[in-house]
């Protein structure tokens, strides 16, 4: 169980932070801009709940549940096979990602196949989910830049390239089961 006493420490006024293993990193890392910019999407998802009801709601509380394990696991490295540590590492698991695929399926059957792109927009919850789905795109791009540098758990990776699908298809169903998607028009200011 977590415990916070004090919110602030002073030990990341030097531009440091800690890992979840207890090294001592720079601020402007890339695991800590990949995992800061996991809670970044976790925070949009907090706004897009403020347009959210039932069965959505719970959805996007679930999703985000599954963004706080998600930066538990990227901000604990992988251990070496010798070290030790102090309590298992949290790590995301294939269930979580087959979840998310499932929702997708479950959402994309009642939804037309799209003629267009769509643009950003159409209803509150729609406008707040392509923010979702773009932040989490960033996150995703990021946590792969981490794996090119270091070790990272592959269905972290695999989750965060399904959330962005999920949001794509959750804001088509906000939007009127995709009858009031925003369609672009190529061309059409020329």
């Amino acid at each position: 169980m977590v415990v916070l006493n004090k919110i602030y420490t002073r030990t990341g006024d030097a531009g440091e932070t800690a890992l979840g293993n207890g090294a001592r990193v720079a601020k402007h890392s890339a695991r800590v801009t990949a995992y800061g910019t996991v809670d970044e999407v976790n925070a949009t998802l907090g706004l897009a709940r403020l347009h959210a009801e039932d069965e959505t709601d719970a959805a996007l509380a679930r999703i985000q549940n599954d963004l706080f394990d998600l930066g538990a696991d990227l901000c604990r490295p992988e251990m070496d096979k010798d070290a030790e540590a102090d309590y298992p590492p949290l790590r995301m698991v294939p269930a979580q990602v087959e979840r998310l695929e499932a929702e997708i399926d479950a959402m994309n059957a009642h939804l037309e196949p799209l003629r267009s792109f769509i643009l950003p927009g159409g209803s509150a919850l729609a406008a707040h989910l392509h923010l979702c789905r773009t932040v989490s795109r960033r996150a995703e791009r990021l946590v792969v830049e981490l794996a090119a540098l270091e070790q990272v758990n592959e269905a972290a990776i695999r989750y965060l390239n399904r959330l962005s699908d999920w949001m794509f298809v959750a804001a088509r169903m906000a939007n009127d089961g995709g009858r009031a998607d925003v369609l672009w028009i190529p061309g059409a200011n020329r």
